[in-house]
């Protein structure tokens, strides 16, 4: 092993790895805010609200590629490296900026614009299947001993910059634009950003170094494919109980952010500026708790924290989405959102670096993308799709506080089905410093 792969981890380590992960999850912010702009130019349709879940399904439909590519660039981060597999990731989820960034109207080339559209969500879906989880193994793999949780809070708290940076773009396109050039061409202005930044990023995430535990894994033996996808199949009961933790926090993330624009406008009938400052401020609570509460489980273990939040947020959702619909008030959605992120940030800060320890060494990658986009896909994803199909067949604009409630109890059977296994137990606590 060489001695950078030896040197104490850097401020510019964490930096290097969690720049990619932003534009990740910048992007698909920016297609959720926009999601009723994008679905007048490219999906147009005489009923509002068809168009509307066409827009949704199709940010959802990105999310059935996230397994797939756990599969190929979870395995091929195993075997090459976290550095290789990142810039290749980060070089896919481009390609797929720049399509959704210029593709013409539906007016202007017919049916050719929502395929196109598709295939750009499409390409982001695959290259965040693996995304994520490469992030999320590097940062676990060269923490310092004892600050593991907090090491790996930090993909997720890149993530939380990246709303807030949208979300503030967000509210300055509404300050300088009418409706009219939002829905004609303003909405294309974030992902155009998106585009301008991506040279920088590549810059960033080359001058990464391969984690040393991987490089001295590798010195002396490199897996195959075959090898990997073994292991993996022989470790499906991890996965499929790490799939029910993940679910909570899919549901979660883009209840809260992605989906909040759409519903506090359409639903709320807020104005979007208020819906768009709320956003701002959940992001920027989110960066604060989620790596608080990634240091707290460093103390006092993963398993309390997990469950604690767990609880909270099934007991919580549905009667504060109540509240908050019985009269909506930019001063509600404010007060409902900051205790949503309060939960989200604990939950969220030990569930990432969880799944870190629970995979084996040798397809630590490859387990994690897998159970992480297979919650995305199935559950995460199409949130704010589900949400709106709820409120319409239901009338309750309080759904989807039940629908996460739903999520929590799902958490909770993962949480003690997986701490049940005695192995997986003492990985948790061998990470743990004790208070």
């Amino acid at each position: 092993m060489d001695a950078t792969a030896r040197r104490p981890p850097s401020k510019k380590d964490v930096f290097r790895v969690v720049s990619g992960n932003f534009l990740e999850m910048y992007d698909f912010m920016v297609y959720g805010f926009y999601a009723a702009a994008v679905a007048k130019a490219v999906f147009p349709n005489d009923n509002e609200y068809v168009s509307l879940m066409l827009s949704l399904a199709t940010f959802g439909i990105g999310f059935l590629m996230r397994p797939l590519g756990a599969i190929v660039l979870g395995a091929y981060i195993d075997r090459h490296g976290r550095r290789a597999g990142l810039v290749m990731s980060l070089a896919i989820m481009s390609i797929g900026v720049a399509l959704i960034a210029f593709t013409p109207t539906y007016a202007s080339i017919g049916i050719a614009a929502p395929i196109l559209v598709l295939i750009g969500r499409l390409l982001q879906g695959f290259s965040a299947g693996a995304e994520s989880g490469g992030v999320s193994v590097y940062l676990s793999e060269i923490a310092t001993p004892g600050n593991r949780g907090f090491y790996v809070s930090w993909q997720s708290a890149s993530q939380q910059v990246a709303v807030v940076f949208a979300a503030i773009i967000g509210v300055s396109l509404r300050g300088f634009l009418s409706e009219e050039q939002m829905l004609a061409w303003g909405w294309r202005i974030p992902f155009l950003i998106g585009c301008l930044i991506i040279p920088v990023l590549f810059w960033i995430r080359r001058s990464m170094q391969e984690s040393a535990d991987f490089a001295q894994r590798a010195k002396h033996r490199r897996a195959t494919l075959g090898e990997i996808y073994r292991s993996l199949l022989q470790n499906w009961a991890i996965v499929l109980r790490a799939v029910l933790l993940v679910t909570l926090t899919s549901v979660f993330f883009y209840m809260i952010t992605a989906y909040t624009p759409t519903y506090a406008r359409q639903v709320l009938g807020l104005s979007a500026h208020d819906s768009f400052v709320v956003t701002v401020c959940v992001g920027i609570a989110n960066f604060i708790w989620v790596p608080v509460m990634g240091a707290v489980s460093d103390r006092v273990g993963r398993l309390p924290v997990l469950l604690t939040f767990s609880v909270l947020i099934g007991l919580t959702a549905y009667p504060v989405m109540a509240w908050l619909v019985s009269d909506p008030s930019f001063g509600r959605l404010l007060a409902a959102l900051m205790w949503m992120s309060f939960l989200y940030g604990g939950y969220q800060g030990v569930m990432v670096v969880t799944l870190t320890e629970i995979m084996p060494a040798e397809v630590r990658a490859t387990g994690f993308s897998l159970a992480y986009s297979l919650a995305q896909a199935i559950f995460g994803g199409f949130t704010p799709a589900v949400c709106t199909y709820l409120i319409h067949e239901t009338g309750n604009r309080a759904m989807p506080g039940l629908w996460l409630a739903c999520a929590a109890l799902f958490s909770i059977v993962g949480t003690l089905t997986l701490y049940r296994n005695a192995d997986i137990a003492r990985r948790g606590t061998a990470a743990v410093t004790p208070a």
